[in-house]
C-alpha cells in the first residue's frame, strides 16, 4: 500500500476526520486530503506527526508492515488490561525477585514497554495466522 492509503486506514481505524487528525497533526486538511490521495510525499517530520497522533510506527506509515493487519480497539484494551496486570503482579510479594534488589522506576517502565511491545507483536501474529485471507 502507498503512504497515503496507509493514512487513510489507520486514521479510519482511530475513528479520526481528515479535520481532527490535521488539527492534532498541526496541518491543514487539503495538504492531508492531498496526502491521502497520493499527490504529495510528506517530509519525515510530517510523518513522524501524523504517526505520533494514529500511534503507530512512522515504518507502518511507509508500508514497511503491510501485511499486518492493524489492531481494533477491543485489542488494544485486552493488552492494556494483560499489561496492567503484569505490572501489577510485579509489585506483589510474590514476583521475580531480581537477586534480591528491586526495581526502580526505569526498570519498571523499561520492562512495560518491552512487554508492550511483546503483547502487541504476540497478538498481530495470531491474528496474521488466524484471520482467513479474504478478511485481511
Amino acid at each position: 500500500m502507498t503512504i497515503g492509503k496507509n493514512v487513510k486506514q489507520y486514521r479510519k481505524l482511530r475513528k479520526l476526520t481528515q479535520v481532527e487528525l490535521a488539527e492534532k497533526s498541526n496541518l491543514s486538511r487539503s495538504y492531508l486530503a492531498d496526502l491521502e490521495g497520493d499527490r504529495y510525499n510528506p517530509s519525515v517530520e510530517t510523518l513522524t506527526s501524523i504517526a505520533k497522533v494514529l500511534q503507530v510506527g512512522v515504518h507502518v506509515l511507509l508500508g514497511e508492515e503491510s501485511n499486518e493487519a492493524p489492531l481494533n480497539d477491543k485489542e488494544e484494551r485486552d493488552i492494556a488490561k494483560k499489561l496492567e496486570a503484569m505490572m501489577d503482579e510485579l509489585e506483589s510479594d510474590t514476583a521475580l525477585s531480581f537477586h534480591g534488589e528491586p526495581l526502580d522506576d526505569e526498570e519498571k517502565e523499561l520492562l512495560r514497554i518491552s512487554l508492550e511491545n511483546t503483547l502487541r507483536l504476540s497478538r498481530q501474529m495470531a491474528k496474521k495466522k488466524y484471520t482467513p485471507k479474504k478478511y485481511r
